[in-house]
């Protein structure tokens, strides 16, 4: 099995390896070419059907973006990302359609060994994240490692999300929690 499959499944990998140096290199060159297109076009979808593993029509991000791979984003049709969103995506991710997530929330599906011996090795491993439909997530949150959250929630601005969130419920704070 190589590093990338074992990253792919979410096992323990080393992010050095040359095949995922190489995709990693490829992901920056795209979102060096992507970050500078700041005017909305078509073209800007076009790249990111080229970028991503998937992008719905009409699916939207502003510039500037930030990824580690690309190939593990899957946006779904009318998604819509403000200025400044990462997506750290060793492992899939996925956005419901007509789901709006604010300036600066960050996406992370990358973790680490809790043992220190390990982390020393320079393993790492991911967790999917799942974003249902009509969600909205408001500026500065992040959403950590194998989170789902279901169609209709709400994110509060700035919330630390660390578990699941039930559908047409509203979260914030950190750690986020329901709100009536």
């Amino acid at each position: 099995m190589t590093q990338k499959d074992k990253m792919l499944a979410g096992e323990l990998y080393t992010a050095d390896d040359p095949e995922l140096a190489a995709d990693a290199a490829r992901a920056m060159r795209w979102l060096e070419r992507y970050n500078r297109m700041l005017a909305a076009s078509a073209d800007r979808h076009a790249m990111l059907v080229e970028g991503l593993g998937s992008a719905g029509a009409g699916a939207t991000i502003r510039p500037p973006f930030h990824c580690d791979y690309g190939y593990n984003i899957h946006l779904g049709r009318g998604v819509f990302l403000n200025f400044g969103c990462t997506i750290l995506d060793v492992v899939r991710v996925d956005i419901g359609e007509g789901t709006q997530i604010g300036p600066g929330v960050q996406i992370l599906t990358a973790d680490h060994p809790r043992d220190p011996a390990a982390r020393a090795q320079m393993l790492e491993f991911g967790r999917p994240i799942r974003i249902g439909a009509n969600v909205w997530i408001g500026g500065g949150a992040i959403i950590v490692p194998g989170v789902t959250i279901g169609d209709d929630a709400i994110i509060g601005a700035g919330s630390v999300v660390t578990r699941d969130v039930a559908a047409g419920a509203t979260v914030m704070g950190n750690p986020a929690r329901p709100r009536g």
